[in-house]
């Protein structure tokens, strides 16, 4: 039997492009549906474009803030004198509270305005970093995470249609596009960026300052942003139907186990390269700027591969990741060989990762934004598991045993969308 058969009969929906970031992937519509709002009225004028980019200002600083701490967990360790484990739930704790706030906020925001929901997310986003660059002891470093996480959740549900609404259909897509860029470039200039910053003046002035660009993107928001009426409902309905098909059921599956595996391993990647790689920080630093350029060159690339087979493509490309973490682990302490995997890993994550999403929408069109806050949730608990499992390995047995952990577990994944290939049907992705 195929998911074909099983699913009713999908509602037409607009084709979607795909934009990631370093824990999570959405999907946005390149044709949205005709909603009024300010863009409708004032068409593709300057300040339309200009609202535009301050939604992806507001991506930047989301993505930046998420993935700053994976380059600073030594030195807050050190700093609030706890162990690298404890402070690695600094990247398990916003995973929660995304997985809570996801499907909490696409079921809860049906009639908030758009602009005033995107400034108090900036502001809690603020809140945060601020909250962290001050905090005197470890559980309110935790505290302001959980916030963050929240923020997550519900910026990843809300932010999709956003774009192509505030300057209408027919400019939809460049639209998303400049919102790609600021995810993009919060991808690769978040963890560097505080591995820098965390080096030359501390771990707690790298947060005031993302405080800060916070600040400086929420008042250019609040100049910026027309009034953005809600679009329409949202019901649990939505969300029960989407999850009951077997093809999302196996997707989430599959996104799940290799999420466990990527954030298991890549929450230590800083104390491995340190400790058995023996890099210093200035290269460390220019090994993660190389790591997201190579996961955006994936994600361009991850649209050719999609349209040959969603499920194929997640199997190969997660088998590949699964080879160089295993390899990674086996051969960390030679410099050379551990920056080409390094570099190599961050490329081909750059195809796993809108692949989770992707699954989703092809097993079920007629719901994707249920699916997008599924996914939000499934991945970010995922995320959270695996911070988690890290933390219990690292805490009890050696880094590389963490890493070939990790490897295995990603290759788990690969076998879990082996069986749903013969098992379920996705929709022709064109």
């Amino acid at each position: 039997m195929t998911e074909a058969k099983e699913s009713k009969q999908p509602r037409p929906t607009p084709p979607v492009r795909v934009i990631t970031a370093s824990s999570c992937a959405a999907a946005v519509p390149t044709r949205p549906r005709t909603t009024r709002t300010a863009a409708n009225d004032a068409g593709s004028s300057r300040g339309s474009w200009a609202s535009v980019g301050a939604v992806a200002l507001g991506a930047f600083v989301v993505v930046m803030t998420e993935t700053m701490p994976v380059g600073l967990l030594p030195q807050i360790a050190q700093g609030l004198d706890v162990s690298l484990g404890l402070a690695g739930l600094m990247v398990l704790v916003p995973g929660l509270g995304a997985a809570v706030s996801a499907p909490l906020f696409f079921l809860g925001s049906g009639r908030f305005n758009r602009r005033s929901v995107i400034l108090v997310l900036g502001v809690t986003v603020l809140v945060s970093n601020a909250a962290v660059a001050v905090a005197p002891n470890f559980a309110l470093v935790l505290v302001a995470r959980l916030l963050l996480g929240a923020t997550i959740g519900a910026f990843w549900t809300v932010v999709s249609p956003v774009g192509p609404r505030l300057v209408g259909p027919a400019n939809g897509t460049r639209a998303i596009t400049i919102i790609a860029a600021g995810i993009s470039g919060g991808t690769v200039v978040g963890l560097p960026a505080g591995q820098f910053l965390g080096e030359l003046f501390g771990w707690r002035l790298a947060f005031a300052t993302a405080a800060a660009a916070t600040l400086l993107v929420v008042v250019a928001q609040a100049i910026l942003l027309p009034s953005i009426p809600p679009d329409g409902g949202t019901h649990m309905r939505d969300l029960v139907e989407t999850v009951s098909h077997r093809a999302v059921q196996f997707g989430m599956a599959a996104g799940a186990v290799v999420f466990i595996g990527q954030f298991a391993a890549w929450t230590y990647i800083t104390p491995f390269l340190t400790d058995y790689t023996h890099l210093s920080s200035g290269a460390i630093t220019l090994l993660f700027v190389i790591y997201g350029c190579g996961g955006i060159v994936g994600s361009l690339l991850a649209g050719a591969l999609f349209r040959r087979g969603v499920i194929a493509s997640f199997i190969g490309s997660t088998v590949v990741v699964s080879a160089l973490v295993i390899g990674l682990a086996l051969s960390g302490t030679t410099a050379w060989l551990a920056v080409l995997l390094l570099t190599l890993w961050g490329l081909v994550w750059g195809i796993v990762n809108p692949s989770t999403l992707v699954w989703l929408l092809d097993a079920a069109p007629e719901n994707q934004e249920a699916v997008s806050a599924l996914n939000v949730t499934n991945l970010q608990v995922a995320l959270a598991i695996g911070s988690a499992l890290g933390a219990i390995l690292v805490s009890t047995t050696t880094l590389p045993t963490v890493f070939l952990t990790a490897g295995f577990t990603i290759l788990a994944a690969a076998v879990v969308a082996g069986v749903a290939s013969q098992l379920v049907t996705l929709r022709r992705r064109r």
